[in-house]
């Protein structure tokens, strides 16, 4: 028999929000099999449980939003990679605000902690998902294609499309979890700099800075403009520089690196199906929302059986 697992022991994570740029502290605890991965507004009187189901999802602009009545938690799909990923099946996940920390814009914080206190089998089976048929949801009109197909084992291959010459066409895959962590958890987020102004113009990103996403750059800066962001991002104006399109102090990991990052999105939001599903994924110029409906869609055909 294959177990469910869980934490080992209890572990906490401190960090700013990415879009709240509130501090918020995340303690997760051990829970029983069955119970799957449930986060927990403890800042709230009464507390308010939320368990990580697509049928929560409430919002998915810049970021994954679940809720429960008027409680909610958002920017929760690189956490929820790390709990797919690693294969833990159920966790408490105490949280007290109302965002998860950005932490580095990628999953490997949330992996490093999981793999310190250990992942404990239960004495319960793992619960499959398994597809009765393919399924497909796409949005033709923003090139999107989601397709799930059975399968013995997970898998996903992901191609994303980008106008701009430094993203370009991207693929990424991975074949089982055997090789998550190296090859996926640590692929950060990532965006054009003229979408961080944006951004900001609308008072989000509060939380945002060069240490935790990839902020590539198609433009050239001037001294005006490197003094601006320097003052805009709290930095030093002689550290602010592009290397190769990316106005970062850090290099890439991978060459398609923001093609393996939306992948890693992927995991931590199919997650929400509440159970590891056998079937391998075919997702073209894959989001938050397109994750999350094809999400909602498994669900109900696998409830309908």
């Amino acid at each position: 028999m294959e177990h469910q697992t869980t934490i080992g022991n209890v572990f906490t994570l401190t960090g700013t929000g990415l879009h709240t740029g509130k501090v918020t502290h995340v303690t997760v605890r051990p829970a029983e099999a069955d119970s799957g991965i449930v986060l927990l507004r403890s800042d709230l009187t009464p507390n308010v449980a939320i368990p990580a189901r697509a049928e929560n999802v409430i919002d998915t602009n810049h970021g994954t939003t679940l809720a429960s009545g008027n409680a909610s938690v958002s920017t929760i799909e690189h956490m929820m990679s790390a709990f797919h990923g690693l294969g833990v099946d159920n966790a408490i996940v105490e949280v007290d605000g109302p965002e998860v920390p950005i932490l580095d814009g990628s999953a490997i914080p949330w992996v490093e902690k999981i793999r310190l206190v250990g992942i404990t089998p239960l004495d319960a089976e793992r619960r499959y998902l398994e597809l009765p048929h393919e399924v497909v949801w796409e949005d033709a009109e923003a090139g999107i294609r989601m397709l799930a197909t059975p399968a013995e084992r997970f898998s996903v291959e992901c191609r994303i499309e980008f106008k701009s010459e430094l993203i370009g066409s991207q693929e990424a895959s991975l074949d089982g979890f055997e090789n998550y962590a190296e090859e996926i958890a640590r692929c950060r987020t990532f965006v054009f700099l003229h979408e961080v102004e944006a951004l900001l113009a609308l008072n989000l990103i509060k939380g945002g800075d060069l240490d935790n996403a990839l902020v590539f750059v198609d433009k050239s800066l001037g001294e005006e403009e490197k003094a601006r962001l320097a003052s805009l991002f709290n930095k030093d104006k002689e550290s602010i520089h592009v290397r190769n399109g990316v106005l970062n102090t850090n290099e890439p990991y991978f060459a398609n690196e923001p093609a393996r990052h939306k992948l890693l999105d992927f995991l931590g939001d199919i997650y929400l199906l509440g159970a590891p599903v056998k079937a391998h994924f075919t997702i073209i110029c894959p989001g938050h929302r397109a994750n999350t409906e094809l999400a909602k869609k498994i669900s109900k055909i696998i409830t309908a059986q």
